[in-house]
This record gives C-alpha cells, structure tokens and sequence, in this order.
C-alpha cells in the first residue's frame, strides 16, 4: 500500500498557544484512519493545515505526493474536505449548491450531471434538492457537506466529525459509505464517538494537547485495556459470593468486579493478569465447581477507558 497522505513534523503555534506539536503519520491507500482526541486537543487544526486552510508553524505532509506548502493548489484539487461545521451557501438550493461546486472542480457536461447525481444519491438528498440550505436540519446540512466532497471522487477525503448531528439510522448510513469508500481511498476521520473507531477504522491516532500520544489498530487499543480479555459472566445472586471467591483464586486472574443485580442475577468481570486469556481457565474452573451461569463472553476491551488514561490530565493550554 503506498502512502496518500504522509503528514511529518507538523506544528502549528498561534502565538504563545502550541495548537499542534510535531505530529507525524501516514495513510496508506485502502486505511480509514480514525483521528481521536479530546476538546483542544489540535485534530481540527491539523486537518486544516494538512488540506491547506492553514499555514504550518514547522514541518509538512504530503498528500499524493504533492507538498501542501509547495503545491498547495494540486493538493487541494486532490482532497475531499468535510470541515467541522459543514460551512455552506445558505441562499442557495442545495442543488445549485452542488452545480457550483461541480463548476469549481472543474467537472462539466455528463461527468458533472453524473457525479452531482451519484453524490445526491449517496447521501439521501434527493427530498431536499429544491430547498435553500440555511432551511436545512443540521442533519441535511452535514449531509450536503458530505456530498460536496466526494462530489469529484476524490483518493483523499479527510472528514471532521462527519456523523456529527446526524439521527442514528443516518449515522448507519455515513458509516457504511466510509467503509465502502475506504476500501479504494485514503481517509480520515475525526470523532468523538469511540464507537466508529471499531465500526469505521483500520487504524487509529490519539492526539492530546497538540501531540501523537497513540498510533495503532483498534485492537491495539483494545489490548492496552485493563479489561482486555476480561471473561464476564451472569450468575445468581445467591451463588455469587462462591463464584467471585474461586474465580480470585485463578493464578491468571487480578481481579473479580461486581456489577448491580438485575433481575436476581449479578454480573462478574474477572480481570485478567497482563491481559492474559483466560476464557479457558475460567470455564473450566466454572463446570468444576458446577456454577450455574445464565452467560457468559469475554470483553476485547474497553476503548473509554484507554482513552482517559491516555488524555486525562495534560493541562497545556491548546486550540482546537
């Protein structure tokens, strides 16, 4: 896979206030890169700087092998930009909205009705065509954003919050459209919702007070929780006592978390060692000692709490 983007020391000051601190990653062709970080942590300003809204401090990236310093016409010609916000032409229908964009991408004739079409298709514009966009839903706003930048098919999109302000049959939607459009492009995604980064992501970087403090899989994430290959299981009440006392014999086994009792059963988080599996050893334990579980499935991880440990605390003044 060759890389599309390629972002290299990248910092970004305004003033005394370090926004971004010498970041570096590659996507590759084919890799949907979630980009993870809290308020004010610079993803907003990286994406800007690496699509040319903004001049970096120091450093550079590479989009398509064109340098967004030097070549910063050819690199915008080759991205999809969806800004945070979706800034748009309130008075104009969505549809001439999207024909003025077509003309500024220089697409004319059949390949400008084509795409304009597919992009309407694709996200579902097609009740709200006629209709200015400053009386859109945020909803449909974010969605004619959307189609504003894959209206030229372009091999890079770089997408802030796309989901964002959108209801969750919508969301479904976007996420599908990333991951199809991932298979063939290079993208990233920045969000909030942890959530995409299992459903959309090949890779994922966490960025806090202006700086790459994680670059990996989801699963690498997911491995660097205290409550990876956690077994969990539901028991009754009266025998969980018992249970949570043998499973904490375990060699492999840290820990035995309980939760609240629903309907008379209590769920049981045993906490691996070192993230060590231990699904055997805790069944095998369970029908030895013939406990009665109404369930029973192990955790990959939870990606909330890797990313508190990661950014809670740094108190760095930064921008978003």
């Amino acid at each position: 896979m060759s890389d599309l983007i390629e972002v290299k020391s990248l910092s970004k000051r305004f003033g005394a206030i370090v926004a971004v601190d010498d970041v570096s990653f590659t996507v590759p062709r084919g890799v949907v890169m979630g980009f993870l970080g809290p308020n004010g942590a610079g993803k907003s300003t990286t994406m800007r700087v690496i699509t040319g809204y903004l001049p970096p401090t120091a450093g550079t990236a590479r989009v398509l092998g064109h340098d967004i310093q030097k070549e910063p016409v050819e690199v915008k010609r080759r991205i999809g930009f969806l800004p945070e916000g979706a800034p748009l032409y309130g008075d104009m229908t969505v549809l001439s909205f999207l024909e003025f964009i077509a003309e500024i991408r220089q697409l004319a004739g059949s390949k400008a009705k084509q795409r304009i079409a597919y992009s309407i298709e694709r996200m579902g514009l097609q009740q709200v065509l006629y209709q200015r966009v400053e009386t859109l839903s945020k909803g449909f706003k974010r969605r004619v954003g959307f189609a504003q930048a894959i209206l030229h098919d372009p091999d890079v999109l770089i997408l802030d919050e796309p989901t964002d302000g959108l209801d969750p049959n919508q969301k479904h939607h976007v996420r599908e459209l990333i991951r199809e459009l991932g298979k063939s492009k290079a993208i990233i995604i920045s969000t909030h919702i942890l959530e995409e980064v299992d459903a959309v992501c090949d890779r994922a970087v966490i960025i806090d007070g202006g700086r790459v403090v994680s670059n990996g899989t989801p699963a690498d994430l997911h491995a660097r929780s205290r409550m990876h290959n956690s077994v969990v299981i539901r028991v009754r009440a009266d025998s969980a006592p018992k249970a949570a006392k043998l499973l904490r014999s375990l060699n492999n086994v840290i820990g035995v978390e309980t939760g609240s009792q629903v309907n008379g059963n209590i769920s049981l988080a045993v906490v691996p060692r070192d993230g060590r599996f231990i699904a055997d050893e805790v069944g095998l334990a369970i029908r030895q000692n013939a406990i009665e579980v109404d369930e029973i499935h192990t955790e990959v991880g939870k990606l909330d709490e890797v990313f508190r440990q990661l950014t809670v605390g740094n108190e760095q003044a930064v921008l978003r």
